[in-house]
């Protein structure tokens, strides 16, 4: 027997379905932001013995491995690319895994990691008006004012209240080299979108992440990988595999059905949970203090999210 909506009309199954696959959808990249978060934790231990483009270049040689899993598992096989896809992939592999870890670490080695992350903390409002712009997604004062709290709760965790601070001094090519980790998450959401529309989530990502394996390949071997690789601990290796599997092969395919269904704009929003997440994980984890500006980031990072997305399900609409 159906259970009755209000004024007693039987509520469609197809909408109860909707609401049900919304949900999904908002636990899976809440729950691939606590990954995200996660990295953090596990880099910090890895980066104590394994250089930046070894870490790297082992991380998604890990996630690699996994996500070839994933297709044949999601997929019955392992679908061939056709000539149109190859270069849209490459880029996927070239601006989210290969240059974006490539300048992030060129950017650390400069300036400081809580100033590089509150640049960082813009790819929302980069995605939202691109997005806007290449794919015809509405931009309303809603989803602006949500993008606006909800990078402004970023800030407020990662500065810990006080964002002055971080904002003192020049602009220097630390900050130019952190920018173009922006840049770089911005064309792989925007790219993602795009090749979506011939290939489903898990084989983009996964031939994505073969091809920035085979690019951090050499950079790594000239960190002189081949001679350091059987000197590393079982903490880098449980880091690395943290970082493979949850950081990336399952993280990215969550992240990028998010794109799928709801838009890079709304899924990117997700991102700015990262921050909280990681904090809270080293107050558990380091047993760093849950201080008033975190507990106040992450009301107003929820709140952002939360009026972003009102008015949904929306998965019956394109996005």
């Amino acid at each position: 027997m159906k259970r009755k909506a209000r004024g007693g009309q039987h509520e469609p199954g197809s909408a109860r379905q909707i609401k049900d696959n919304a949900m999904l959808v908002y636990i899976k990249l809440l729950l691939t932001a606590f990954f995200w978060g996660g990295t953090f934790i596990a880099g910090k231990i890895v980066a104590q013995n394994v250089e930046p483009y070894s870490a790297s270049f082992l991380r998604f040689a890990v996630a690699s491995v996994c996500l070839v899993f994933f297709t044949w598992k999601m997929e019955g096989k392992f679908p061939a690319l056709r000539k149109k896809q190859l270069i849209p992939v490459i880029l996927l592999g070239m601006t989210g895994i290969f240059s974006y870890n490539v300048f992030f670490f060129k950017g650390l080695k400069i300036i400081g990691a809580g100033r590089a992350a509150l640049i960082i903390a813009n790819n929302p409002v980069f995605i939202t008006l691109l997005a806007s712009y290449f794919f015809k997604e509405r931009l309303n004062i809603f989803k602006l004012s949500g993008v606006a709290i909800s990078v402004t709760g970023a800030i407020v965790v990662i500065s810990r209240g006080n964002p002055l601070e971080i904002l003192s001094g020049s602009l220097g090519w630390g900050e130019l080299y952190i920018f173009c980790c922006v840049l770089s998450w911005v064309a792989f959401s925007l790219i993602g979108k795009s090749v979506m529309s011939d290939l489903s989530p898990v084989v983009a990502i996964t031939y994505s992440s073969i091809a920035g394996t085979a690019f951090l390949f050499i950079p790594a071997w000239l960190e002189g990988i081949a001679f350091k690789i059987l000197t590393y601990s079982i903490s880098d290796w449980l880091g690395i595999i943290y970082l493979g599997f949850f950081g990336t092969a399952l993280g990215f395919v969550w992240y990028y059905e998010g794109i799928k269904k709801i838009g890079p704009s709304r899924a990117s929003l997700f991102i700015n949970f990262v921050p909280v997440s990681a904090v809270f994980l080293a107050f558990f984890i380091l047993k760093e203090p849950v201080t008033i500006s975190l507990l106040l980031g992450t009301i107003l990072v929820f709140a952002g999210v939360y009026l972003t997305n009102s008015g949904l399900p929306g998965f019956g609409k394109k996005a």
